[in-house]
This record gives C-alpha cells, sequence and structure tokens, in this order.
C-alpha cells in the first residue's frame, strides 16, 4: 500500500481521495478549513503542501486551474519543497498542456517523476470509481501509478510517454463534450419551440445515431432544469479557452470551440457561471426567446 499526500478535495477530489483511502492506502491532506469532520477522521492531516509532499511516496493533484497547480507545487510551502528523490507528482487537474510540460521538468530535476493525468466522468465518474484517466509521462511511471488509478477509474489510458499528452487528450476531449452539449441544447429548443414535446423527442433521439451520454444526461437536465453543478460552466469555459489558446499555438481552427466558448461566456455573463455545463441551453433559450421547458 502507498502512502499518498492528495491536494484538493473538491467536487471530485473528495471521492477520489475515499476511493484511495477504501483500497488501503495512507491518505495525506493539508489542512483546510473546509475539511468536514468526516475528512478529518478518515484522513491524516499535514499543516502545508511541503508537509504532504514529505510524508508521501505520491502526491495527487486535483485542482481547478493552471495558476493553482502552479502555486501549490512552486509556491512558499509548496510541494517541490518537501519532495524526495524518487517521488512521484500526478497533476489530475485540467490544465495547460505547455505549462504542464514545465512543470514535469522542474519536478523531474528535482529527482522526482511526473505524470498528467486529467479525467474525465464529472462528479457521478468521480463517485462511482468509474473515471475516465488520460495520461501522459513515462512507462514506469504509468505501471507506479496504474494501482492508484484503478482505484479511482476504469478507462485508464497511457496517451503518450511525454508530459502534457494526458492534457492534450482532455483538451480534445472537453472539445467534444462542449460540441456535443450545445448540440444537445440546440436540438431541444428547436423541438420544443416547433411545438414537439423535448422529453419524447430525446427518448426518440436516444434510440437512433445521435444517441449520446450527453443527450442522455444532459438533455434530461435541460428538460428537467437541474442545473446543480456537476462540472461547472466557469471550468468548461477554463477548458475551453486552454483550446482556443492550443489552437492558436499550432494553427489550427477551432470554430465550433469558439462558438460554445461564446455561449458559456453569455451563461457566465448572466450570472450563471456556477451552474452546471448544461446549462449552455440558457444561452440557446435567450436567442431562440424560448424555454426547452419551464423552470420548476
Amino acid at each position: 500500500m502507498a502512502k499518498i499526500g492528495f491536494i484538493g478535495l473538491g467536487i471530485m477530489g473528495r471521492p477520489m481521495a475515499g476511493h484511495l483511502k477504501t483500497a488501503g492506502h495512507d491518505v495525506t491532506v493539508v489542512e483546510r478549513k473546509s475539511l468536514t469532520m468526516a475528512d478529518r477522521a478518515r484522513f491524516a492531516i499535514a499543516p502545508t503542501a511541503k508537509d504532504v509532499a514529505a510524508s508521501a511516496e505520491v502526491v495527487i493533484l486535483m485542482l481547478p486551474d493552471t495558476p493553482d497547480v502552479e502555486a501549490v507545487l512552486f509556491g512558499a510551502s509548496g510541494v517541490a519543497e518537501g519532495l524526495k528523490p524518487g517521488s512521484l507528482v500526478i497533476d489530475m487537474s485540467s490544465i495547460s498542456p505547455t505549462a504542464t510540460k514545465a512543470f514535469a521538468a522542474r519536478v523531474k530535476a528535482l529527482g522526482a517523476e511526473y505524470l498528467d493525468a486529467p479525467v474525465s466522468g464529472g462528479e457521478v465518474g468521480a463517485k462511482n470509481a468509474a473515471l475516465t484517466i488520460m495520461v501522459g509521462g513515462s512507462q514506469a511511471a504509468f505501471d507506479r501509478a496504474r494501482p492508484l488509478f484503478e482505484a479511482m477509474g476504469k478507462n485508464i489510458t497511457l496517451v503518450g510517454e511525454e508530459n502534457g499528452a494526458g492534457q492534450t487528450c482532455k483538451v480534445a476531449n472537453q472539445i467534444i463534450v462542449a460540441l456535443t452539449i450545445e448540440a444537445v441544447g440546440e436540438a431541444l429548443v428547436f423541438a420544443s419551440k416547433a411545438g414537439a414535446d423535448p422529453a419524447k423527442v430525446r427518448q426518440a433521439l436516444m434510440g437512433g445515431l445521435a444517441t449520446s451520454r450527453i443527450l442522455e444526461l444532459h438533455g434530461e437536465r435541460m428538460i428537467k432544469r437541474t442545473f446543480a453543478p456537476g462540472f461547472r460552466i466557469e471550468l468548461h469555459q477554463k477548458d475551453l479557452n486552454l483550446a482556443l489558446q492550443a489552437g492558436r499555438e499550432l494553427g489550427v481552427a477551432l470554430p465550433g470551440t469558439a462558438s460554445a466558448a461564446q455561449l458559456f461566456a453569455a451563461c457566465a455573463a448572466a450570472g450563471g457561471a456556477g451552474l452546471d455545463h448544461s446549462g449552455l441551453v440558457k444561452a440557446l433559450e435567450t436567442l431562440a426567446a424560448h424555454k426547452v421547458a419551464p423552470d420548476t
């Protein structure tokens, strides 16, 4: 069993850390006011990220954005100050592929190993230990981490042996998810305004080529008006901005991604940054002056 430091007990991080503990690993987290009584009973607690790293063989990060990862790794009393030669850092956040390469180089210069291993599956996947995990890094580090990944996920892929490959895969994932949410939203707004029952339209579409997990899960959210976040609009905005930034660097046009990013921006400007990303449909409803279904 491994000694693990886990930093980032958010909507997804908390159940992920819990699965590692259930699997028999020792899990240490950073002291925070947000720790619940259950967290304090379940996990060991260290005062700083440096102390977490000093106590662990493997340090896992699950943080919101690139600056958060940089601060936790390299800020005052950060992970880098507590790393030992042979330690393994696994960043499961969704951040910039370019920054990931730089972070990995700095960690490796300290004698530690680094994997970028962003995830897909949202809160439901985290709670059910059914996440898709996309990994960039060496085969040896991946093999070492695989038992930990298997405690948290089901579809685990070493995308490439260069750091940043996992983050690149996650950006591609977020492009597909955003554009599919937009497509489902457009279809349901169209059907509803045309006078069809959107719930029955969704049911019919679930049996054809248009079926998808987005239609199944987020289409239902759009109809039932359940926009409590599994994955927040503001986080998906961040991921699409990463995609557009990388597209500019690579000289790749991403017109659909840009469209979805603008719709998310419209939702955020209207106060919806904290809604589930299925709430993108609200921007489409505003444009159509028609809601898929009445708010409950």
